[in-house]
């Protein structure tokens, strides 16, 4: 039997299969200010359902709203490659969805469908008012980081090309870069004494790169006469991710206890400058798993580790105040991913209750509404490590919910 929702509930809901996804963009314009990036997050990842939806929103900004750039949890060097694509048409799809992606995005075909779509909004279009794609995420996986060979070297040859006078040659960069195999060692993610980072060719590297990245700020005028303001930007694109890359690995060479909360952090400042610099391309769509959306401080029990950090959403909120907007997606059931039916004591049990499939609610609406029930926290995802539930008490913190009553594998 099917329980009737509370009316403040459903006052707070909108349903996207009736109304449209128009309901999305009526309560974004219903915020204090227009952000310059909209987070919608994924409660878990790799559901085709939500990408698809992420598309039908993402078409609705664009066509209604003025949304000119999408960003996705993927390494931000890569993404260069399906930036030139859907601006361009460039490469071929197959080769764009191989290379531009990291965290193996490139198999899911709502984002191949998304690809398609803005390769075709684009055509025929000015440059200026031509989607632009981005990767946002720092070219790290769960067991590795990638050597900063390529966005230091790229870098350097920017400099150079420009006849600006540099503190090094690429020989010295190459001779303490070394070989690429001992920067990506496996290994090192759970035994730092395997980690490049703590030797001293990684020491001197920081030193030479702190020389390096100020002079695309110190040559700026010059730069951009010799260059192009897309040029200039994407070597700091360049400059930041090689940074970050030689500041994760010496956190990986570290053994005290708060090793993996400094990467955890890092990670996520990362992910914050390169959002911070999408943001100057906004409006634009972010998508990316809640926890590096959302504005609270971020937690994690991992085995005897109680690690606390900031997500890019926090970051960035804090840096773009009312610029910033943050969507928390939620779930019903997902069966093929072992979560039934939410219980009714949940926030999302409370949500389950609304007729229909899809819905955009007003968090706000919704805390205020659940405040006498006190919901409690779902406690059915502890088995699924990639399921957040939402957080009855951060309810406030988010600036809407997109809710999906029943997730089915595709």
């Amino acid at each position: 039997m099917e329980m009737t929702p509370a009316p403040a509930v459903r006052d707070a809901a909108r349903d996207l299969d009736a109304e449209g996804v128009a309901a999305v963009t009526r309560l974004v314009r219903s915020l204090p200010a227009r952000p310059r990036l909209l987070g919608l997050g994924e409660a878990l990842h790799d559901e085709r359902p939500i990408h698809e939806l992420r598309n039908e929103i993402f078409r609705e900004l664009v066509e209604h709203e003025g949304y000119r750039a999408f960003a996705i949890e993927s390494d931000c060097v890569a993404g260069l490659v399906v930036d030139d694509y859907v601006r361009t048409g460039a490469g071929s799809l197959d080769d764009v969805m191989r290379t531009g992606f990291s965290h193996g995005f490139w198999d899911r075909e709502a984002t191949r469908d998304l690809l398609r779509w803005m390769r075709a909004y684009n055509e025929g279009r000015p440059d200026e008012d031509r989607l632009r794609f981005f990767g946002f995420d720092a070219p790290l996986e769960m067991m590795s980081a990638a050597s900063p060979r390529h966005t230091l070297l790229a870098l350097h040859d920017y400099l150079t090309a420009a006849a600006v006078p540099v503190p090094c040659s690429r020989d010295t960069l190459e001779r303490l870069l070394g070989p690429d195999e001992r920067w990506t060692d496996e290994a090192a993610a759970m035994d730092p004494s395997r980690s490049v980072g703590g030797s001293p060719d990684v020491a001197e590297l920081r030193l030479l790169t702190d020389d390096l990245v100020p002079l695309l700020t110190v040559h700026a005028p010059h730069l951009l006469r010799a260059s192009s303001r897309e040029e200039w930007e994407r070597a700091h694109l360049y400059a930041r991710t090689a940074t970050g890359l030689l500041r994760y690995h010496t956190i990986m060479a570290d053994p005290s206890p708060e090793r993996v909360a400094r990467m955890l952090g890092l990670r996520d400042a990362m992910m914050a400058d390169n959002l911070e610099a999408i943001a100057q391309h906004g409006p634009a769509l972010v998508f990316a798993h809640n926890r590096h959306l959302q504005r609270e401080k971020s937690t994690w029990q991992l085995a005897d580790l109680a690690l606390e950090w900031w997500s890019a959403g926090a970051i960035t909120s804090a840096r773009l105040g009312t610029g910033y907007a943050f969507l928390a997606s939620a779930l019903g059931a997902v069966r093929h991913q072992g979560l039934g039916d939410p219980d009714p004591g949940t926030v999302e049990g409370v949500l389950a209750t609304l007729p229909g499939e899809r819905h955009v609610v007003d968090s706000r609406l919704l805390a205020a509404a659940v405040k006498d029930l006190a919901p409690a926290r779902r406690t059915d995802a502890a088995a699924n490590h990639g399921y957040f539930p939402l957080d009855p008490a951060h309810l406030g913190e988010t600036d809407g919910i997109v809710f999906v009553r029943n997730v089915r594998e595709r």
